[in-house]
């Protein structure tokens, strides 16, 4: 899911605009994408529409890589991962952490841990039941962060929802 260049909102207008022989892609929300469609003049180009500055800020920098840098477990660099798309252990996480940190940030719009989906059509006790082992794993990272206070939310949320359980809501 692709963000906005100019405002951050969830992208749905996704073009490729071609400057100096070079392709650039121009993701943007509705809004911006209407008023993009308006300043671009019959010839293509957006008069008065500068999205090239946002587009560069808003763009993730990845810091650059050692070449020769490998995970120490599996071997791995990170220009293998970078042209296979896969990890080679669970340790690549730490040893590559300054370059994938952007890169979930992208995928995840702008949060770097999956949280899953749902599928619609699911019936109220499996979401409670979803919802209960997520708080669970919450609770437990929020404890050993010492995050005292997250935790007691936490808490709260989970005795609501077992509450709710218990009297068959």
């Amino acid at each position: 899911m692709k963000k906005c260049l100019r405002c951050n909102k969830q992208a749905n207008l996704h073009i490729t605009e071609i400057k100096n022989g070079k392709a650039h892609p121009v993701h943007l929300c509705e809004s911006c994408a209407q008023e993009y469609l308006n300043v671009v003049d019959l010839s293509g180009k957006a008069e008065s529409f500068d999205f090239e500055e946002e587009a560069s800020s808003s763009t993730p920098d990845i810091p650059e890589v050692d070449p020769t840098k490998a995970c120490p477990y599996c071997g791995i660099t990170h220009k293998e991962f970078r042209a296979s798309g896969r990890l080679g252990c669970s340790h690549d996480y730490e040893v590559f952490r300054e370059q994938l940190i952007p890169l979930l940030e992208n995928i995840h719009s702008g949060e770097i841990q999956h949280v899953g989906k749902c599928p619609p059509r699911v019936s109220d006790s499996s979401r409670r039941h979803y919802e209960l082992l997520r708080y669970r794993s919450l609770l437990k990272a929020a404890i050993n962060d010492e995050n005292y206070e997250t935790a007691a939310e936490l808490r709260d949320k989970i005795q609501a929802l077992e509450d709710l359980e218990e009297n068959g809501g």
